[in-house]
């Protein structure tokens, strides 16, 4: 599926969480994940997106990004139908509020311990300056 290859990338590199552009990659990701014997949410959280209307139902179920997809739609169906009547077709830029749809694909951060070395400091005597 695609998406498995870059997630087994961004495995190899310690992630603990993938953002998918598409909730078929992110798919490919859950696979990718379980391929190398890790689980999804507990040690890698998962999020699509698209809300497509089979990722409810995968499991785990698919944390995704929904878009107001007909709202998109209409706007673009609505500029082509002003420029082919001749009109001017607005040329404005629309912002679209993404919602995120929490499913079963995503968790907290997993705890990793972190192993550092231990810098001991070494201590200094004051030096005593005598004054004059």
């Amino acid at each position: 599926m695609e998406g498995g290859a870059t997630a087994a990338r961004l495995l190899d590199r310690g992630v603990t969480a993938i953002v998918a552009a598409s909730d078929l990659m992110a798919l490919g990701a859950v696979r990718a994940v379980r391929s190398r014997g890790l689980r999804v949410p507990e040690d890698v959280s998962i999020v699509g997106h698209d809300d497509s209307q089979l990722v409810a139902f995968t499991d785990p179920p698919l944390t995704t990004i929904r878009q107001n997809v007909m709202a998109m739609a209409e706007a673009a169906v609505v500029a082509l139908l002003d420029e082919i009547r001749g009109s001017d077709a607005s040329r404005a830029e629309y912002v679209y509020t993404p919602e995120l749809v929490v499913r079963g694909s995503t968790a907290a951060s997993p705890v990793r311990v972190v192993r550092t070395p231990v810098v001991t400091a070494r201590r200094r005597t004051p030096r005593v300056v005598q004054g004059r």
